[in-house]
């Protein structure tokens, strides 16, 4: 009877708890779903550009389901790698083929590799072409292309997490409704926590930064303030959203019921997957997630050498988020005190 009585109790929480009923059943379907539309896409054809290459040798690059681009100058070519828009440019200099790849994805590079080799096996005769990397090099490994995106991630989702449990802490220990029985303002109590725990996010992605670059050994091409500033920027776009949704969950284990729905969609959109690969209209998902934005400055900045002019959007992007949910955060402490 005792062992009844308490399975009867424990289903009958479950049945009050719809919030708990909807993780357990539905959440699963939902990250299901999203991972076939992400896996089940469009297929991805490297893009290459050609400058002065016979015709016969392109027709063979298509049959094989390349992109093929055709330029009249190797200026324009480059202009075009440059700004990403190509994965590898194939052109004759001196009569000698040269190959250079973008480089900061080893997957697409081994994939133009093997187009390559594939071509010039049906070829005759053809002699093999000088290799050159934009960014990176024969040596970058796989970890470096997405080191700066699992750097994005991980700050973005301990800093969620941590700063959603400590934030419902303070309400559900009174002491956040003792400060709004105070003449104190609902702008200054966001403000105020979140300077206060901005400063842990500081020395966090300090921390971050330091550890992948000097002690993982990260490849590093741009300036580590650049880092630095991007993964900060990422953990307060944090800080805000989770200190937003905590005032919509009344335990900690509410907190984590938030993970399914806001940071692993999150992740299928970071960089992590090709999102050439997916649907198009999955693509446009992607705009509003912070975490994408961050990552692709992180990819520019760490990869690609990139200067403040090719990832000042993104910063504006992301600090745009941080005021949205910040002005939401002042709006949700109306319901504990009106103003």
């Amino acid at each position: 009877m005792r062992i009844r009585a308490l399975s009867i109790r424990i289903i009958r929480q479950f049945l009050r708890d719809k919030r708990t009923l909807a993780l357990l059943f539905l959440a699963p379907l939902l990250i299901l779903s999203l991972m076939k539309l992400v896996f089940d896409g469009q297929s991805v054809s490297p893009a290459i550009g050609m400058v002065d290459i016979p015709a016969v040798f392109t027709e063979k690059f298509e049959h094989l389901n390349a992109a093929i681009t055709v330029y009249e100058s190797p200026d324009s070519a480059h202009a075009a790698l440059q700004a990403g828009e190509l994965d590898a440019i194939l052109q004759l200099s001196g009569g000698k083929p040269e190959l250079m790849l973008e480089g900061s994805d080893p997957s697409i590079n081994r994939a133009v590799l093997l187009l390559l080799q594939t071509a010039m096996q049906t070829g005759s005769g053809s002699a093999a072409p000088a290799i050159t990397y934009l960014h990176g090099g024969p040596d970058m490994a796989a970890f470096d292309s997405f080191g700066p995106v699992l750097i994005g991630f991980f700050s973005f989702f301990f800093v969620f997490l941590l700063a959603g449990v400590s934030f419902l802490r303070e309400r559900t220990s009174g002491t956040l409704e003792r400060l709004l029985a105070t003449p104190i303002k609902r702008y200054e109590i966001v403000i105020g926590y979140l300077a206060g725990f901005g400063i842990f996010t500081l020395l966090q992605a300090s921390l971050i930064a330091w550890f992948s670059v000097d002690v993982l050994g990260l490849y590093m091409a741009g300036s580590i303030g650049y880092m630095l500033l991007i993964n900060l920027l990422l953990s307060l776009t944090a800080l805000t959203l989770g200190t937003l949704l905590s005032s919509f969950a009344s335990s900690e284990f509410q907190i984590i019921q938030f993970i399914p729905l806001v940071i692993v969609p999150q992740a299928f959109f970071s960089g992590l997957f090709n999102l050439d690969a997916m649907n198009p209209w999955l693509q446009k998902l992607s705009s509003i997630m912070p975490l994408y934005y961050g990552a692709d400055a992180m990819q520019g900045i760490m990869i690609r050498g990139e200067s403040w002019g090719d990832f000042q959007i993104d910063v504006y992007v992301l600090i745009g988020f941080s005021l949205l949910f910040a002005l939401l955060n002042v709006l949700a402490l109306k319901k504990h005190r009106s103003m």
